[in-house]
Formats: C-alpha cells, sequence, structure tokens
C-alpha cells in the first residue's frame, strides 16, 4: 500500500494546483483560463516557479494550456478524477490538513 509523505510534499506545486482546481470561469479575466502571470499574483510565488509547477501538472495531464503568448491555463477536472488513487498528484491534492478553504469560497 502506498503511503503518502506528508513531510516531504511539494507545498508550492499544492497551492498551484489547488488554485486552478478551485478557480472558476468567473474569476478568469479570460474566458480561456488564467495565464501563469495571473496565478502567480494569486499564489504570491515567483513566475518562474509558478511555471515549473504549471509544467509539473500539464506534464501529468491535468491541466491544460490554450494560446501561445499569452498561454492561458485551466485544471481538467475529468483527467483528474480519473487519476490512480496511489498517484503522487492526487496524493497531494488529498491531503488537506494545512488547507485554507475560506481562500477559496465564500460562504
Amino acid at each position: 500500500m502506498f503511503e503518502y509523505d506528508y513531510e516531504n510534499e511539494d507545498k508550492e506545486l499544492k497551492l498551484v494546483g489547488l488554485e486552478l482546481m478551485f478557480l472558476t470561469p468567473e474569476k478568469y479575466s479570460n474566458p480561456e483560463g488564467i495565464t501563469a502571470v495571473e496565478l502567480a499574483k494569486r499564489v504570491n510565488i515567483p513566475i518562474d516557479i509558478v511555471k515549473k509547477k504549471l509544467k509539473i501538472l500539464y506534464d501529468h495531464d491535468i491541466i491544460r494550456c490554450t494560446g501561445l503568448n499569452p498561454k492561458y491555463w485551466r485544471f481538467d477536472e475529468y483527467k483528474y478524477q480519473r487519476l490512480d488513487e496511489n498517484d503522487e498528484i492526487f496524493q497531494l491534492f488529498c491531503s488537506f490538513d494545512d488547507i485554507d478553504f475560506d481562500r477559496y469560497f465564500t460562504y
């Protein structure tokens, strides 16, 4: 059985991924999605790190990219739901111990 390593999780990857996961179309400045620059401002992480995290998520096939300059990014809920429960990205996004949900939702 796979056991997730909470101590060594990539907190920046998690923050970028969850931000994309919980972004709704109303929050996009463009109907295609969000740019890396906008995303970097939302998560308060340097743009070069955000781009690296986007590449990881894109290579993992759970985010989509449209456009060339600028590129627009969107979370792919369909592909995320089909990840194996032992997948490291799936485990990362399902560890909610340190998540502030008030950041994503207004009650």
